[in-house]
C-alpha cells in the first residue's frame, strides 16, 4: 500500500510517541495518586490539539516542498478528517470509561494511572489493527465494503440504542473474573494486585482496568474502517489515530463532570458511522472529496452538541 511518508518520518513520528508517553508516565509517577483538576485537564487536552495541528501544519509544509501544494492539501484534509473522527469517537470511550469508574465507585484520584494504562493499550492495539486492515485492504479490495457494512449497522444499532446504560453485571468478562479471581473487598491505593499471606488478591481496580481493555478493543473495531474511509495511506491513518487517542486521559478528566451535558453526542457519532459507511460502500462508484466529508462530519458532531445544550436530558 502506498505511503507519502519516508522511513525518516515513520522514525520520527514513533520517537514522538515515545517520548510523549514517556513523560506522562514521569509525570503521573512523580505526583503519584493525586486528583486531575478541570484546569490541569484543560492544559494537557489544549497542548495535545495544539500539538495536533502544529503537526498538520508541518506534513502540509514538508510535502508542499517534496510533492507539490496539491498532495499537501490533500494530504492535511485526509489528517486533519481522520483525526477529527477519532476524536469524536474517543468521546464515547469517554463516556463508557466514565460509566465504568461510577459502577467501581473509583475514587478521583486513583482513576489517573488506570487511564494511562488504558491509553498505552489503545495505542498498541491500533498500531496493530491499523497494519492488519491496511494489509487487508492492500491484498483484498472487497474487504472495503466489509468494513463499510460493519459500520453503517454499528451507526444504525448505536442510533437505535443510544441513551441506554448496558447492565454491567450481565458482562461475561466481568462475572468470569469475579467467580476466578480473589478480589479485595476495596481499594489497595493504585495497587492492581498484591500479596498476603503468600497467595496474590486482586483489587477492584484491575476489574477496571480489564473492562477498559475490553473497552478499547471494541470500540478500535469501530474507529479502524472508519479512518479507511477517509484514506488508504498507512502513515496519514497512523498518525490521525495516535494523535486522538494520545489526547484521551486529559479529555477524560475535562469532560468527566460534563458528560451529561452532551447526552445527544451520541446519536450524531452514530450518524458519523452511518455516513463512514456510506461513504466506504460508494468508493468505487463516487468518492466523496474529503473536504465535504470533513464538514459534513463537523456539522453532524457541531449540531449534537449544539442540541445537547438546548435540549437538557430528562431528569
Amino acid at each position: 500500500m502506498e505511503t507519502i511518508a519516508t522511513p525518516l518520518m515513520w522514525a520520527g513520528f514513533f520517537f514522538f510517541v515515545i517520548t510523549a508517553t514517556a513523560i506522562d508516565l514521569n509525570v503521573l509517577s512523580a505526583r503519584g495518586a493525586t486528583r486531575v483538576s478541570v484546569k490541569e485537564a484543560l492544559g494537557w487536552s489544549l497542548l495535545w490539539i495544539m500539538l495536533s495541528v502544529a503537526f498538520a501544519g508541518w506534513l502540509w509544509w514538508h510535502l508542499a516542498d517534496s510533492s507539490g501544494p496539491e498532495i499537501a492539501r490533500e494530504k492535511t484534509l485526509e489528517f486533519l478528517t481522520g483525526y477529527l473522527i477519532e476524536k469524536a469517537l474517543s468521546v464515547d470511550n469517554i463516556f463508557v470509561f466514565l460509566m465504568l469508574f461510577n459502577y467501581f465507585a473509583v475514587p478521583r484520584e486513583l482513576q489517573r494511572r488506570t487511564l494511562v494504562y488504558g491509553v498505552l493499550g489503545a495505542i498498541a492495539l491500533r498500531i496493530v489493527m491499523i497494519l492488519i486492515g491496511a494489509w487487508l485492504i492492500a491484498k483484498f479490495h472487497w474487504v472495503i465494503y466489509v468494513f463499510g457494512l460493519f459500520l453503517l449497522a454499528t451507526g444504525a444499532k448505536m442510533l437505535l440504542f443510544a441513551g441506554r446504560k448496558p447492565d454491567l453485571e450481565k458482562n461475561p468478562a466481568l462475572r468470569w473474573m469475579r467467580r476466578h479471581l480473589a478480589i479485595t473487598p476495596g481499594f489497595e491505593g493504585e495497587q492492581f494486585s498484591l500479596l498476603r499471606d503468600g497467595v496474590r488478591i486482586y483489587t477492584p481496580l484491575l476489574l477496571v482496568l480489564v473492562m477498559i481493555a475490553v473497552t478499547d478493543i471494541v470500540f478500535a473495531v469501530d474507529s479502524i474502517p472508519a479512518i479507511f474511509a477517509v484514506t488508504d495511506d498507512p502513515f496519514i491513518v497512523m498518525t490521525s489515530n495516535i494523535f486522538a487517542v494520545l489526547g484521551l486521559r486529559a479529555l477524560y478528566f475535562l469532560l468527566a463532570d460534563m458528560a451529561e451535558r452532551f447526552h445527544l453526542l451520541p446519536y450524531g457519532l452514530a450518524l458519523v458511522l452511518m455516513f463512514i459507511g456510506c461513504k466506504m460502500l460508494l468508493i468505487d462508484f463516487y468518492k466523496i472529496p474529503v473536504f465535504i466529508a470533513l464538514s459534513a462530519v463537523v456539522t453532524m458532531i457541531a449540531a449534537s452538541i449544539a442540541a445537547s445544550l438546548v435540549w437538557r436530558p430528562r431528569a
